[in-house]
């Protein structure tokens, strides 16, 4: 239950609006479903219309970042020549790039190629070589907002399996967010994503997911990519995560790099890909923020 505010009290959320002309009907509804057994979200994962404005200035600048890296991909190029471009990109237009130093994490971008579940180190000694594919997670704060997207890349000529993979997973995140609509539930995003998944004959990784984002880098809710309904809660206008399913070509196991602690592969070795746009719940439906 939310904390009580007076009706004609300005509401919480910093519109200037007066409480019961913003988001008292709103939050009278959410207690109603609680009441009926549903989750609902917290005041927290709700933004104001000014903080909407500034995250999606954070998107243009993450935008930016992949589109420079869509012209700059090919066969030969360094990993760290990704993590250059981002860089670039990212410090000209006054941000700062998310993941540099975040819990460690010693780069700018993650670029996963291949088997490479997510969190890949684009370093010197690694190439991308003709028929690779690689996601590009690029993430930026500008201003102090937060921005989070990534994309698939086929590098050169990429056999027609990994080209389906890829194709798959962004069929996977496109059926998400269609889900993603003012007084939807949240798990009804996974499960639609893991049901494309599976009748590709794909699997989904089930502990990496999307999360909110904008205010920090990491929110709450925790987006799950298989629909657990621990995860669950009530969709309401305000709210921005991400949804980012990591599909493998073969089972959802996956092992963590014991050396660097990040990295993340598929057990078995088949491939990977991922798709990441980040979201905003709108009044009547939902605006892709990032790509």
């Amino acid at each position: 239950m939310f904390e009580k505010i007076g009706r004609n009290l300005p509401c919480w959320c910093g519109s200037g609006k007066k409480y019961k002309n913003c988001h008292y009907p709103i939050e009278t509804r959410l207690e109603t479903m609680e009441q009926s057994g549903l989750h609902i979200p917290t005041r927290k994962m709700i933004k104001n219309a000014d903080q909407i404005a500034r995250i999606k200035e954070s998107c243009k600048v993450n935008i930016a970042c992949l589109d420079a890296v869509a012209e700059m991909i090919k066969p030969g190029i360094k990993a760290s020549e990704i993590n250059d471009v981002v860089n670039e990109v990212t410090y000209s237009m006054g941000a700062v790039p998310a993941p540099l130093h975040y819990e460690g994490y010693p780069y700018s971008v993650c670029t996963s190629i291949n088997d490479m579940v997510c969190h890949g180190f684009p370093t010197t000694h690694v190439h991308l070589h003709e028929g690779d594919i690689v996601n590009v997670d690029c993430s930026s704060i500008l201003d102090g907002y937060y921005s989070d997207s990534s994309r698939m890349f086929c590098v050169g000529e990429v056999s027609e399996e990994r080209k389906r993979l890829v194709r798959v997973t962004r069929e996977c995140m496109q059926k998400g967010i269609e889900q993603v609509k003012p007084w939807g539930r949240l798990k009804d995003v996974g499960e639609a994503i893991l049901a494309h998944a599976k009748a590709a004959g794909y699997s989904v990784v089930k502990d990496i997911g999307g999360h909110g984002c904008g205010l920090e880098f990491h929110e709450d809710p925790f987006v799950s990519h298989v629909g657990e309904m621990r995860y669950d809660i009530v969709l309401v206008p305000g709210m921005i995560f991400t949804i980012e399913p990591m599909v493998n070509a073969g089972g959802p196991e996956y092992v963590t790099d014991p050396h660097n602690g990040w990295e993340v592969s598929t057990r078995d070795g088949k491939d990977s890909a991922q798709w990441e746009n980040m979201v905003l719940v709108t009044e009547d439906g939902c605006e892709i923020l990032c790509w």
